[in-house]
């Protein structure tokens, strides 16, 4: 007999929780966890729904729901993209997550996001060097120190082995935010005056800059061979951080074809140029970097089973006794199932009661 009362109250994850369970964990392990369930969950890519994201676009920013499926679960994600509300003191991006039993159709997560996502898309960015990059990565540049510029290199450090990191943003007190925050990381860290005094040395380049415009943070002229680029700021129509100069020099790996022709860099080439899927690198199904000079190029939007994954991973936190979850009485349950207004009315009477 199904345990009615495990039904009904959803497991869900807070802000405060999930920051809880980050530190309780590690984030370094956290994040090394995460890339091995993102790395799983690519492995096994065929079976899941997949669809571009359903976005409702206004001139301050971006709403959108990431669904899918892989047959046994069911899971999406709420995210906002609002460039504007790092002005008002607000966060660019929010969002929020559910995991369900495709079995019943309860939900079994509610959960935060938007710690969550920043994890999870770095451990996106770290699975993507690691399958791409030349062996042995140990320089980083970041240019774009934001909200998810810690992760970033945390997740490099920790899955990768990078061990220096070399910032820049257009706003100087973001890269000293990150080295701030980064102080006891043991990563070695150089602050930058320019995006060419970033880029030299590193075997490496993240972009994560956040305004909603064609961009150009990456020229051709800054990149050398061997390099490997993970793009990830580009993530809506009309959002790009790299010269088409630079697409056209390098092999460039997407999470879902349909997806970043429409929101990522990839959105400044022919339709028809020829991208490769990181999923079958991953699973082995297609080769990664050809040689040792060629440019390799992660063009990533951020996909609907990286959420997945990540809410996959959660999920397996809180079942193990972590604690750190509340459960919320979401489902309603009639003693009948098709009595839902008796249900209301015995509430009633017991209200009256009172």
């Amino acid at each position: 007999m199904m345990d009615r009362k495990h039904l009904n109250e959803v497991p869900f994850v807070s802000v405060e929780n999930m920051m809880r369970l980050a530190l309780a964990t590690g984030i370094e392990q956290c994040l090394i966890e995460l890339t091995g369930y993102i790395e799983e969950d690519f492995r096994r890519w065929p079976l899941f729904d997949k669809t571009p994201r359903v976005a409702s676009h206004s001139k301050e920013g971006v709403i959108e729901l990431m669904p899918t499926s892989d047959g046994i679960d069911y899971g999406f994600k709420y995210v906002n993209g609002h460039p504007k509300n790092m002005r008002e003191g607000l966060q660019t991006v929010t969002a929020f997550g559910l995991l369900a039993s495709v079995d019943t159709g309860y939900p079994v997560l509610l959960t935060e996001m938007t710690v969550l996502t920043a994890l999870r898309t770095a451990a996106t960015s770290a699975m993507a060097t690691r399958y791409l990059a030349r062996p042995n990565p140990r320089t980083l540049c970041l240019i774009g120190n934001g909200a998810q510029a810690e992760f970033q290199a945390l997740a490099l450090k920790a899955v990768c082995g990078i061990t220096h990191l070399r910032l820049y943003d257009i706003d100087r007190t973001a890269s000293e935010k990150c080295r701030r925050n980064l102080a006891d990381s043991g990563l070695a860290i150089t602050l930058c005056s320019s995006p060419e005094e970033a880029i030299e040395g590193a075997d490496v380049v993240t972009t994560c800059t956040a305004d909603k415009n064609y961009a150009t943070i990456l020229t051709d002229n800054m990149i050398g061979a061997g390099l490997h680029i993970n793009a990830i700021g580009g993530d809506c129509p009309g959002k790009t951080e790299l010269h088409r100069d630079v697409l056209l020099r390098s092999e460039i790996f997407v999470e879902y074809p349909p997806q970043t022709r429409i929101e990522g860099d990839i959105q400044q080439l022919d339709d028809d140029h020829p991208v490769r899927e990181l999923w079958q690198v991953v699973a082995g199904e297609a080769p990664g970097r050809g040689s040792e000079t060629e440019i390799t190029l992660f063009d990533g939007v951020g996909f609907a089973i990286e959420d997945f994954s990540a809410l996959r991973w959660l999920r397996g936190k809180i079942e193990s006794g972590s604690g750190y979850c509340e459960r919320l009485d979401m489902i309603a349950d009639p003693d009948e199932p098709r009595d839902l207004y008796g249900m209301v009315l015995r509430e009633a009477g017991r209200m009256a009661e009172a």
